[in-house]
């Protein structure tokens, strides 16, 4: 009796890595339809594969939307998804129909932040062009300002969004001399903040005032597009901006105007809206743009030495963007799987999960 009440059916919308599925399939009583592949599941294939089940495992790239919940029907007992974001999930539509809901925070936050230090010393110290000139014979021989790009030591970094990622991230920073720590969100974290003598500011402020940004909040309704003209524009001309969080946080046409138009020195972005990004998007062009302004190292001042072309080697527009790979370390890829299918069948057998999304 008890057996024939835990037979469910669950569908996951991609091949995730095997420590996850194997959690599913040994777990008995579950029966698992899988969409095969390593790409997106279309989405006539989605409604399909939802269809009469009573369990979605899902990744953050699957738009769970009315039409999703209305294919599932009724007996959706429980939806998982392998991220720690949910901004891809109706979650209003979710809890109408009573829903639960898992995630998987946490297990990430190390490989996040991690690639967060990564890839803004990439793009402040310029190193993929720095690599693609070995390679392509612009390296000629010593010069002063060539290459030459913007250092952490006495600067003043600023958090958007000082939740577990922003702190692991600041944690690392740390150790690198920088001065100051500003944060700006929702409300001020004290006891959090006081690990770094972080000063909860105004957004505003943070844009002002901060030599490196770093944005590490959870998209929501309120944080959609605040990264914008006004937000560029009051940024230091020889600041550098780093996204790691949801790539609809920044307004892209605005980034894209704000380098073009040297209102910042560099951006770094692992994120992007839509992902992936159109090979031919205005964005991607700016590797070869080209700014005369040549500069030193931010802590040391706020001083730029403004050069001709014909004084100087010219300074290309520092910009990096990757695939979204925050999370990807192997051991983080497997844990979130089984994170995810550990909350599923904790959900499917109405047990506490390990991580569930209170709604």
């Amino acid at each position: 009796m008890r057996t024939a009440r835990w037979a469910m059916e669950v569908f996951v919308t991609r091949r995730i890595p095997a420590a996850g599925l194997r959690a599913l399939s040994e777990a008995g009583g579950c029966t698992v339809q899988q969409w095969d592949s390593n790409e997106p599941v279309p989405r006539a294939e989605l409604l399909a594969g939802v269809a009469g089940k009573q369990g979605l495992l899902c990744l953050l790239s699957d738009r769970i939307d009315k039409e999703v919940l209305d294919a599932a029907g009724s007996g959706l007992k429980v939806i998982s998804t392998m991220s720690v974001g949910f901004d891809h999930l109706a979650l209003h539509e979710i809890k109408k129909r009573g829903i639960r809901v898992g995630y998987t925070p946490d297990v990430l936050t190390d490989a996040t932040a991690e690639l967060s230090v990564a890839l803004l010393l990439a793009t402040c110290r310029r190193l993929p062009e720095s690599v693609e000139e070995v390679k392509n014979g612009g390296w000629t021989t010593w010069k002063p300002l060539w290459m030459c790009g913007y250092g952490l030591s006495d600067s003043i970094v600023g958090i958007l969004g000082l939740g577990r990622i922003g702190q692991a991230v600041a944690r690392r920073l740390k150790p690198f001399g920088v001065k100051k720590f500003l944060y700006a969100g929702s409300h001020p974290k004290p006891e959090i903040a006081a690990e770094f003598q972080a000063e909860f500011v105004p957004i505003t402020r943070l844009a002002e005032e901060s030599d490196f940004i770093v944005v590490t909040c959870a998209l929501t309704p309120e944080t959609q597009g605040i990264c914008n003209k006004d937000f560029f524009c009051r940024m230091k001309e020889n600041s550098v901006f780093i996204n790691t969080s949801r790539g609809a946080v920044v307004n892209q046409e605005d980034l894209y105007n704000a380098l073009v138009n040297g209102q910042i020195a560099a951006a770094g972005l692992d994120v992007t809206t839509p992902e992936p990004l159109p090979t031919d998007h205005p964005l991607l062009s700016l590797k070869n743009c080209v700014s005369r302004v040549e500069g030193c190292d931010l802590g040391q001042s706020s001083f730029l030495l403004h050069t001709s072309v014909g004084q100087a080697d010219s300074l290309s527009m520092r910009f990096v963007i990757l695939p979204h790979i925050g999370s990807a370390t192997y051991t983080t890829r497997n844990t979130m799987s089984v994170l995810a299918a550990n909350n599923l069948l904790a959900g499917l057998k109405g047990e506490p999960m390990p991580s569930e999304l209170l709604l």
